[in-house]
């Protein structure tokens, strides 16, 4: 595929669709809005409003990480404080598509129905993929940011138009545009990093502190693995607990699953067969996390299983 030519023809298409008015982008770091992002701002210029909505949800200083790193390319981040918000919507769930569907109703209806209302734009930019598009019509998760192909009209439920730039390429299809638009490559060979972020490494419910946990061991698994060339890695949260001893004491304690992907573009995935000493390593490590007394790491292939757990 010719990318430099995938790259105009996108522009050429926001531009024409957007015309005089406005558009907005919500970016999260990943390869997926942040090439999102690039085609907009080569199409738009500064009638591009982007926005990271901090949802409580994220890796730790990602806002921060993230609006830095844009800000060297000349393009303007707002950080926008949600984190009350979705842990509010969240409060109390543990079905896997209640807590997905909240997370969507959260951004879209709420935050950032507000944020577009405010900026005056027409247009929401979307960083959806072929993949993400599939999995829900298909009935296998639903992503949380399909609209139209559910038969939700974004105008209608919103009050904005969305338009989907990436909607015919796969993860592989958007790391080769990210090259081609200049991106560095702690952008576009960034492992995936999913759209509710690390409410879908929770299984139950999703809290602060729960959050707190999992997002000490994404840091963990993440620093270990960086430099295995997997598709993917991350860690889980489990909702049962574990029988374990810590300063001689019995203890209930929390389980964590750690996963390590070979995949192309997210439709099938192997495990990773990682050196015995690596993963003693990661399991002393999590195990040495307050309140955590078992690591696991989960072999399964994609399918019968998916790379997330919710």
């Amino acid at each position: 595929m010719d990318y430099q030519a995938f790259i105009e023809e996108q522009t050429a298409a926001i531009r024409q669709a957007v015309g005089t008015g406005r558009a907005i982008n919500a970016l999260s770091g990943g390869v997926d809005s942040s090439v999102v992002t690039m085609l907009g701002h080569r199409a738009l210029g500064d009638r591009l409003h982007t926005v990271f909505i901090d949802n409580a949800l994220m890796r730790e200083g990602e806002p921060q990480r993230v609006a830095a790193m844009f800000a060297r390319l000349a393009i303007p981040v707002e950080i926008v404080d949600a984190r009350d918000e979705f842990l509010t919507a969240l409060r109390g769930l543990t079905d896997p598509e209640a807590k997905r569907q909240a997370i969507t109703d959260t951004f879209y209806a709420r935050v950032f129905g507000r944020i577009v209302r405010d900026s005056g734009a027409t247009h929401l930019l979307h960083g959806t993929i072929l993949t993400d598009i599939e999995e829900t019509v298909d009935g296998i998760k639903r992503q949380h940011n399909i609209l139209a192909q559910l038969g939700i009209d974004p105008a209608e439920a919103y009050g904005y138009q969305v338009l989907e730039p990436l909607a015919t390429l796969r993860k592989d299809g958007v790391r080769a545009a990210a090259r081609a638009l200049g991106l560095p490559d702690e952008v576009a060979g960034r492992i995936p990093f999913p759209g509710p972020a690390l409410a879908t490494r929770i299984v139950g419910e999703v809290t602060a502190a729960r959050l707190a946990t999992v997002r000490q061991a994404t840091a963990i698994v993440e620093e270990e693995l960086a430099d295995t060339p997997a598709f993917q890695y991350l860690a889980v949260l489990l909702s049962d607990q574990a029988t374990g001893i810590r300063d001689g004491r019995r203890e209930f304690g929390q389980i964590v699953v750690v996963r390590c992907l070979h995949s192309v573009d997210a439709r099938e995935a192997t495990s990773v067969d990682l050196p015995w000493d690596k993963l003693h390593t990661i399991c002393r490590r999590i195990t040495a996390m307050p309140g955590v007394n078992r690591c696991l790491y989960d072999l399964t292939p994609k399918p019968p299983a998916t790379i997330e757990y919710v």
